[in-house]
């Protein structure tokens, strides 16, 4: 009697986590503005696959017939199993860069900040992580929270010092300055090129860094590279205190759900908005382009999925498994994206974790079709 019991209750799970899930597979067409539950769907959704494909397996077992039930329901979200899952045998990247290709590097670097609190270890995040850039030899790099920084000689401030971690190698940049203080330092989004830029673009948002592109000639090519640094949740000490509490049942679990949600409710609203708009400023591109950045948002979500449209995404075109750009919170958050166009082929793709900051560094090699 217990045995049956337990078993329906395995039923009624499975069937209600299917329909959770095909629920979240309509994350990509509902916008959040609007269905703000489908935000926090989207974030379970590598975990909701794991189930229902476990699932699958034990109830082969224990009842074939019952078996049908998260299978059929992968099957009709295989789209979402296609951005979560890449499927390629990753070979080891190779570090010297073939000359016919591009390469190009994507890392949020989190204000030069590192991750060390020592102020010794702190000092030295500047030139590790330019040198941890430069070593790969890329030809065009694409940073966001990228900031000035100032050296206090006697009573003069030495400007531009981070631009010029770069432009020894990297000559033509565009960085975009959202933020600024008085004494003229500025935070904000940056790309860097060994080639010409012709011409550069900005799309601010109402609140933090602004989309921005520059048009780099390759040769007898011009390509556009756009990167961006889309709405984040901000959390604070006390809100990752706050995530604690919920995940080990505390007494305060309650309320400290309901500050969770207060924060990443409007977020996932403003995340929508900001995808619209990057996707119709850069559906005007007159060149081939490539999407960069920190979306801070997973790829079953409503902002990738209107960024990326029938563009590439460079992990699903050369790695395996779920992937990762964000070492914070949860193993299956990959918010950061490197997006060409059908005009190019990817040749190969790395995440590098240089511990230098809180998200992962991407590097890919592209090619002209």
């Amino acid at each position: 009697m217990t045995h049956n019991i337990i078993k329906f209750i395995l039923q009624l799970l499975t069937v209600a986590l299917s329909m959770v899930f095909l629920l979240g597979c309509l994350t990509t067409y509902l916008s959040p503005e609007y269905f703000w539950w489908v935000g926090f769907i989207g974030l379970a959704m590598p975990y909701l696959i794991i189930i229902l494909f476990f699932s699958a397996i034990l109830w082969c077992f224990a009842r074939p017939s019952m078996a049908i039930v998260p299978l059929l329901t992968l099957l009709m979200g295989y789209k979402q199993l296609s951005v979560v899952f890449a499927y390629h045998i990753k070979n080891d990247f190779k570090e010297v860069k073939d000359s016919t290709c591009i390469r190009l590097i994507d890392w949020n670097i989190q204000g030069f900040n590192g991750l060390s609190s020592n102020k010794s270890t702190k000092k030295l995040v500047r030139t590790e992580l330019a040198e941890s850039i430069l070593k790969l030899n890329p030809d065009i790099i694409c940073l966001q929270e990228f900031n000035h920084s100032f050296l206090i000689k006697g009573r003069q401030f030495k400007k531009d010092d981070n631009i010029n971690l770069f432009t020894p190698t990297y000559p033509y940049y565009y960085f975009s300055k959202d933020n600024k203080s008085e004494n003229g330092y500025a935070t904000g989004s940056a790309i860097f090129s060994k080639f010409p830029i012709i011409d550069t673009g900005k799309l601010r948002y109402l609140k933090g860094e602004s989309a921005l592109y520059a048009d780099i000639v390759l040769n007898n090519d011009t390509i556009r590279v756009y990167t961006t640094h889309m709405q984040s949740f901000k959390f604070k000490k006390n809100d990752y205190e706050n995530i604690d509490k919920v995940e080990a049942y505390d007494d305060d679990a309650i309320p400290a759900s309901k500050s969770i949600f207060m924060k990443m409710n409007p977020t996932f609203k403003r995340r929508a908005l900001q995808a619209n708009l990057l996707r119709d400023w850069i559906a005007k591109s007159p060149y081939p382009s490539i999407v960069t950045g920190d979306f801070n948002d997973v790829p079953c979500s409503y902002a990738y999925s209107v960024i990326k449209g029938k563009r590439q995404d460079a992990f699903l075109e050369k790695s395996f498994g779920i992937g990762r750009t964000f070492i914070s919170l949860a193993p299956t958050l990959r918010i950061d994206y490197i997006l060409p166009d059908q005009h190019f082929k990817v040749n190969q793709f790395e995440t590098e974790d240089e511990g230098l900051s809180d998200h992962y560094m991407l590097v890919t090699d592209l090619s002209f079709n």
